[in-house]
């Protein structure tokens, strides 16, 4: 594997859990996360989680993140008889019992599409079960959006399977893979060398540019809206700067590759520190899952930021000429 995370006491810890949500009880499941994530908030070492809802044609299956400074601090957590206590009272919202995947060391997942698969090794085909990711690996490499996998070895006293992260630049890109003939084909030759094995699916393409705080639990908005976004807030970004900032630079005579590379870091920081935040406030009602349930707020939504979008173009039509 490209990289190779064992259990490490000093390093990083991230716990993947998935529930299925009863379908009435979806309102009440939130309100409960909601409260688990004030609890776990007071652990040492907590670091932030992320929820994220069942995607589109799936099953109501919902995934929450939770990250800690280090391995011991998150066993803390899960071993605490606070979050028993919330489990207990949570456990008639859900479709049988969560499953969950600690990840102890690796590297940051945000802004990308991860899939986090769990498998139950066969006692001493381990070795075998080893080579047999890396010739997953090797696959994966040649498939487009493959941006990176990490293998994670059993965490002593806290999980006996093994977890694999594999990550992807787009949605399509992941179910590109997981559906792919040539990962039926190697699955079909590992099922000697483990039991069973469960697939989550978690993260999103835009991720940084679209937090609404930790405590809303209300997920994260679906790619194709965190794109119309951006470009609502980024077209009106690279005009000005192309009329201000380009041309103070153009008569400046500063060379293009540097200009270009000035324009994208002013640009970057205006969406991330400036628009961004504001139109995802300004648009929370169509972007938060957890608000937008009806077709009506979707197509609103939508045709909101298109025509801001015609707008903003007139203008700029009107006054450059």
């Amino acid at each position: 594997m490209s990289t190779r995370a064992s259990r490490d006491p000093g390093g990083s810890a991230t716990v993947v859990t998935s529930q299925r949500v009863r379908a009435d009880r979806v309102e009440d499941y939130k309100r409960w996360q909601e409260k688990t994530n004030e609890v776990v908030r007071g652990f040492d070492g907590f670091q932030g989680t992320e929820l994220y809802p069942p995607a589109s044609g799936e099953e109501n299956e919902w995934v929450v993140v939770f990250r800690f400074s280090r391995v011991e601090q998150l066993t803390e957590w899960l071993d605490s008889n606070a979050r028993r206590q919330l489990l207990v009272e949570g456990r008639p919202l859900f479709d049988g019992p969560p499953t969950q995947e600690v990840l102890s060391g690796g590297t940051p997942t945000e802004d990308v599409v991860t899939a986090v698969v769990s498998h139950d090794v066969r006692p001493g085909r381990e070795r075998e079960f080893i080579h047999w990711q890396d010739k997953i690996l090797k696959e994966q490499e040649r498939h487009p959006g493959f941006m990176g996998s990490e293998l994670f070895k059993p965490v002593k006293g806290v999980q006996d399977r093994w977890v694999v992260a594999f990550r992807f630049d787009t949605r399509e890109h992941l179910e590109g893979w997981l559906n792919s003939e040539a990962r039926e084909k190697l699955l079909t030759e590992g099922r000697d060398y483990f039991g069973s094995y469960d697939v989550r699916k978690i993260g999103s393409a835009f991720g940084a540019w679209f937090r609404f705080g930790e405590g809303t639990g209300e997920g994260v908005p679906s790619n194709w809206k965190q794109a119309m976004s951006v470009v609502l807030a980024l077209y009106p970004t690279v005009m000005i700067l192309n009329l201000t900032v380009g041309d103070w630079l153009s008569r400046h005579k500063v060379p293009g590759y540097l200009a270009l590379f000035i324009s994208n870091v002013l640009s970057v920081s205006v969406l991330t520190w400036l628009l961004m935040p504001l139109v995802t406030r300004a648009l929370a009602f169509w972007l938060l899952p957890g608000r937008a349930r009806s077709v009506g707020v979707h197509v609103a939504g939508a045709a909101v930021v298109a025509v801001s979008c015609l707008v903003i173009i007139t203008i700029f039509g009107l006054t450059t000429g």
